[in-house]
């Protein structure tokens, strides 16, 4: 298994993608990563030769204020099309990036291509609940939202969950109530296509409140309200830690309990952290692209290359695939 890799995509490029990538073939001694981008940046933090990573060398980057598809249509030798090309052309079997987020996108449909069938790809983090973990899908790839697209990602997200163990995965559309009639004309729409669909095992609405609850296994919504709940759910992560630790630090019987709990603590922590997980998946295209966070550090890399690798062995682009043709 070859993972192409966009060196120069993150906050801290290329220091974190090649901590993150040897940290990944240590563990890992069937893998090759292909890091592409400043070669003499990259050999500052990989100063000697190493027989499963490659270099390829370009100094063009896609920053990540510039226009996604301007950047990926003119900047043909950047590192992020690049490392793309890599898959499209069969030299590399995953794409992971923690670039420009619309590039990405953009790169993922023309030069990956779309899934027959699929007319919008979606991000698609795994998040944990209180009964196992769920996937949640659009949060970001496609703000104008259609009935029809939620339809599909449905498909795509119930496909993903058989990948990761969850046999006939429970569909629930977010929503702002759980009665039928909820929600304006896209979710009332959306609604009848998924409880139509005898593929789909749709529960009915979710409340953005019970998402962590385990009613569904797979949560769909259009990419801008996706987005939204994404954020918020970062934010209130961030402020319970800090939280915690104000009060579990403000006298010395805190300060011992907070001691005895710290195993405890620390896995709370663990399941609140986004670099657990490392990326989210762009489903709906040819290949494994993981879009890693821009403030991504090695560790988080580290699991975006991992999760890259789980997509790849369990072989989950043909398995999307030959569920939609049946």
């Amino acid at each position: 298994m070859i993972i192409a890799v966009d060196a120069m995509g993150s906050d801290h490029a290329p220091q974190v993608e090649v901590e993150g990538a040897l940290k990944f073939v240590e563990e890992n001694k069937n893998v090759e990563i292909v890091l592409v981008g400043d070669s003499k940046k990259i050999s500052e933090y990989l100063n000697f030769p190493h027989e499963r990573i490659k270099i390829i060398h370009t100094s063009e980057t896609i920053g990540s204020d510039e226009e996604p598809l301007k950047a990926i249509k003119t900047k043909k030798t950047s590192s992020m099309v690049m490392a793309l090309k890599e898959v499209s052309e069969k030299r590399a079997d995953a794409f992971v990036t923690a670039g420009n987020t619309g590039a990405a996108l953009a790169g993922g449909l023309f030069i990956l291509g779309r899934i027959k069938g699929i007319e919008r790809p979606a991000l698609s983090p795994i998040f944990p609940g209180e009964k196992g973990e769920f996937i949640m899908l659009d949060i970001g790839a496609t703000s104008d939202g259609k009935a029809k697209y939620l339809e599909q990602y449905a498909l795509l997200g119930s496909a993903y969950a058989e990948t990761r163990g969850i046999n006939n995965p429970r569909v629930g559309l977010l929503n702002i109530g759980v009665e039928e009639t909820k929600g304006d004309e896209l979710r009332k729409e959306a609604y009848e296509l998924l409880q139509n669909n005898k593929n789909i095992n749709f529960i009915g609405n979710v409340e953005a409140r019970d998402i962590f609850k385990g009613y569904a296994d797979v949560i769909v919504t259009d990419g801008f309200s996706g987005n939204v709940a994404l954020k918020v759910i970062e934010g209130t992560a961030g402020f319970v830690m800090q939280v915690l630790k104000t009060n579990l630090l403000s006298s010395l019987k805190s300060k011992i309990l907070t001691f005895l709990l710290k195993k405890e603590l620390k896995g709370m922590k663990k399941s609140l952290d986004y670099r657990e997980t490392g990326g989210s998946l762009l489903i709906g295209v040819n290949a494994p692209l993981i879009k890693a966070h821009g403030s991504s550090n090695s560790y988080a890399f580290y699991n975006a290359l991992k999760l890259s690798k789980t997509v790849c062995e369990n072989n989950l682009i043909e398995k999307i695939k030959e569920k939609l043709e049946n």
